[in-house]
């Protein structure tokens, strides 16, 4: 037992909706193997301790001696910064590993998914949220964004306000984003017409999403941006009214762009222009936008992005499960693109695994450029201050005094991590065979001990989560006639 108190019960007060803020109280954290504060020097510290005063760190060292409620004593644990997560789907985790779309590419499983996804349930967006974000949290990540886009018609519109619960229920740190698809089949879009919605309908929700939600406090335990879902899903109109809006009212911007070819190929042919050339023209770049992806950028496009400090949610996962093709990062990192980390949704790379897509990372571009393409130290950047600027926090990313006490604890003591300890920092990447934390500490609050959520009861949540995803799946089969549990075998074209 490494806690001097018990393992907390889940008996945390939810704030249900409401903003949490900080609170009174303190957390001696001592004798770390090893602080990796993920400052700007890459300050690390070997017997280091931590002492968090509410919710700031207010104190970062070796032998502190202040005084404080809680001491956690993090002998042969790692410390670093909560990682910040880009691009996410929550709603997706009830579709990880569907057969029928298991070897399909991005227009074929959107296609396939939409009436999946056309059954959603407030009750369904809850779950799958905690499920998420849980997993998050599990994984060190303390920041996440979510992208949410689905509205039915035959449900109620206020579907984001369940994940917004979900993240004060179980204690993350959340920027959801209002997503919208107004470009439905009848008008040459890829979604159901019946799960988009008209261009007034979105704004007056985002409107209201940003007077309930959105606080730009420093220490904001949400905040909201909005994120129509793609160029092949939105009209011209709803783009433009959208940036406009959102500039309006203080808040960023997202979507996804250039993940496919097929993608570009629908640009060129429906606006005459490159994705990302269709974004510049709709007012679509600048240190308040980031896409999801990516991936096929030129280099005067990647110049451009660098130029006006638009950013990048790297997703290497996804792109791996899908076969959507590798994001030229190391050239983006090169230029001074702003780039961060992305899980995205739970259906395209079957998890929320967020020191899992750091790895990925690593190796992936590793493949095409070699060993020395990317470093550890790369990735550990996008994951951590890279992903804070593009979401805009300034007090999250870093273990340094008057910073948000965002802080994730890791049991090397493992027998994954035996003989790596050479660098017990980079050891998270390149050794290890178990990507759970031991503690993950946000706003200055335990939400992880000893690899287990305090909040909530993951084995409850785990039964109703399948109980809840096989009906959904189950009444898409019965409405559609398709056996979803079949591994249909895709062909690109066929």
């Amino acid at each position: 037992m490494r806690l001097s108190k018990g393992r907390e019960k889940g008996t945390a007060r939810s704030a249900e909706g409401e903003r949490e803020k900080g609170q009174t109280g303190s957390i001696l954290i001592k004798n770390c193997m090893r602080v990796a504060l993920m400052d700007a020097a890459r300050t690390e510290i070997s017997g280091g301790d931590i002492f968090i005063e509410g919710n700031r760190i207010t104190a970062v060292g070796k032998n502190l001696k202040h005084k404080a409620a809680r001491t956690i004593d993090a002998r042969g644990m790692v410390a670093t910064p909560g990682f910040v997560n880009t691009h996410h789907h929550l709603y997706q985790t009830f579709q990880r590993n569907v057969p029928y779309v298991q070897n399909a590419e991005l227009f074929d499983w959107l296609v396939s998914l939409y009436e999946i996804w056309r059954e959603v349930t407030p009750e369904i967006v809850y779950t799958s949220a905690l499920v998420g974000l849980g997993e998050l949290l599990l994984t060190g990540c303390t920041t996440t964004t979510d992208h949410f886009y689905v509205f039915p018609k035959k449900t109620k519109p206020a579907l984001l306000d369940e994940e917004i619960r979900a993240a004060a229920k179980i204690g993350i740190r959340f920027h959801p984003t209002r997503g919208s698809m107004s470009r439905g089949r009848s008008m040459g879009g890829l979604p159901p017409d019946d799960v988009v919605q008209k261009e007034d309908e979105i704004l007056k929700d985002c409107d209201r999403v940003i007077a309930r939600y959105h606080d730009p406090s420093p220490d904001s335990m949400c905040r909201v941006g909005l994120a129509p879902c793609s160029p092949f899903s939105v009209t011209t109109e709803l783009l433009k009214e959208t940036a406009a809006f959102a500039r309006k009212k203080g808040v960023r911007l997202h979507t996804h762009l250039a993940e496919t070819k097929d993608e570009e190929a629908f640009c060129v042919k429906t606006h005459g222009v490159r994705p990302f050339e269709y974004m510049e023209q709709v007012g679509w770049v600048g240190p308040d936008v980031w896409y999801a992806h990516a991936i096929f950028l030129n280099d005067r496009e990647i110049k451009r992005m660098a130029e006006t400090g638009t950013g990048a949610a790297h997703c290497p996962a996804s792109n791996q499960r899908l076969g959507s093709g590798i994001a030229p990062i190391p050239k983006m990192l090169a230029a001074g693109v702003p780039v961060g980390l992305g899980v995205d949704g739970s259906a395209s790379n079957d998890g929320s695994d967020m020191l899992g897509e750091l790895r990925s990372a690593l190796l992936l571009h590793r493949v095409l450029g070699g060993a020395s393409a990317i470093t550890a130290d790369d990735v550990f950047r996008m994951a951590t201050a890279g992903g804070a600027k593009i979401l805009g926090f300034t007090d999250v990313g870093s273990i340094e005094a008057g910073k948000l006490a965002d802080v994730v604890l890791w049991d090397m003591n493992q027998l994954g991590y035996a003989g790596s300890m050479h660098d017990p920092v980079a050891a998270l990447l390149f050794s290890g065979d178990c990507h759970m934390a031991h503690t993950v500490i946000v706003n200055g609050r335990v939400v992880v001990s000893e690899g287990r959520l305090t909040r909530i009861d993951e084995d409850r949540l785990i039964g109703k989560a399948n109980r809840l995803a096989a009906a959904q799946v189950r009444r898409a089969a019965l409405r559609t006639g398709v056996d979803y549990s079949s591994r249909k075998i895709w062909k690109k074209g066929g």
